[in-house]
């Protein structure tokens, strides 16, 4: 009789699983870093990373799904790992070119095409962004609290449109954005805006071009902080990405702003496929006026 409830068990646990579609996913990375600016200026440095995402259809072709993520991150400025945490979750409808999320999203600078460029390094230690201050909505993949928003997108052809919402409850500084991109041949181009109850706001544009060995993008911006912020204005950076060979690529990444409290961040690095899904990447460069550099392996699943 056990055995044969522990089989029945079993069963319709493989048969939730199955028509639920849960599947995992995400990747691990492991290495050395360095940073001058910390105490323990050199440091293992790792990060893993799992989703799990389950998925159902209905018979009209509506797709119902649901992720959440683990992920543990070191510590290196007191060398320790820290504990693993599971991340709030985000539910999506999907039909045709239309999407709508809610609970732990990304928001429309999140999700904008080439927002976040080429970035060096295992860790991705700066990038052509780093100017920017302005808190915007986007996934929160560490455990903390995180937001409980909408986002809606919608995609036809090469055209790409999203907008969120974020409200928020306690703190009263609700915030939105919306976002638009179109490709086109060998490029494609992008924009957001974004503001908040505070007074506070940001526009993007961003461009892309990739041909076949070469990738790179543009990126310009303006965020308004409020009065007295020393940290606001215009934006801008750029990145890079060229193939040397089958299996070796440099990138590159430059960024900063017109603040007087901002500080420029710029990297070059390597990404060798060692093949099966695992690279050997390192990069050096500075971020907040602080030489930076890390090696190591990653591996995707």
């Amino acid at each position: 009789m056990k055995k044969t409830l522990i089989t029945s068990t079993a069963l319709v646990l493989l048969a939730g699983a199955a028509a639920a579609q849960v599947s995992f996913s995400g990747y691990g990375r492991f290495g050395l870093g360095y940073n001058e600016g910390r105490a323990e200026e050199t440091a293992l440095v790792s990060r893993l990373r799992i989703n799990i995402d389950a998925n159902a259809v209905t018979d009209g072709g509506v797709e119902f799904s649901a992720r959440v993520r683990l992920q543990a991150d070191d510590t290196p400025g007191i060398n320790e790992q820290a504990a693993g945490r599971l991340g709030g979750a985000r539910f999506s409808v999907i039909y045709g070119g239309l999407r709508v999320d809610a609970g732990n999203v990304s928001g429309a600078f999140d999700n904008l095409a080439n927002y976040y460029g080429n970035e060096p390094g295992l860790e991705a230690f700066t990038g052509q962004y780093v100017g920017v201050d302005y808190s915007f909505l986007a996934f929160d993949d560490n455990g903390r609290v995180g937001s409980n928003a909408v986002y809606a997108n919608y995609a036809a052809g090469g055209f790409n449109f999203g907008a969120s919402y974020d409200p928020d409850a306690v703190g009263g500084n609700d915030r939105w954005d919306i976002g638009a991109s179109y490709a086109f041949n060998n490029f494609t181009a992008a924009v957001a805006y974004g503001e908040n109850e505070a007074d506070q706001s940001l526009v993007v544009l961003t461009l892309g071009a990739d041909f076949d060995r070469f990738s790179g993008t543009a990126f310009v911006g303006d965020e308004d902080l409020g009065a007295g912020a020393t940290n606001d204005g215009t934006v801008y950076g750029l990145s890079l990405s060229f193939d040397v060979g089958a299996a070796t690529s440099i990138v590159a990444s430059y960024g900063d702003g017109e603040g007087s409290t901002d500080t420029e961040g710029y990297g070059i690095g390597f990404i060798h496929d060692l093949g099966g899904g695992v690279t050997l990447r390192g990069g050096i460069g500075s971020n907040a006026d602080n030489t930076v550099g890390d090696l190591g392996v990653r591996f995707n699943f």
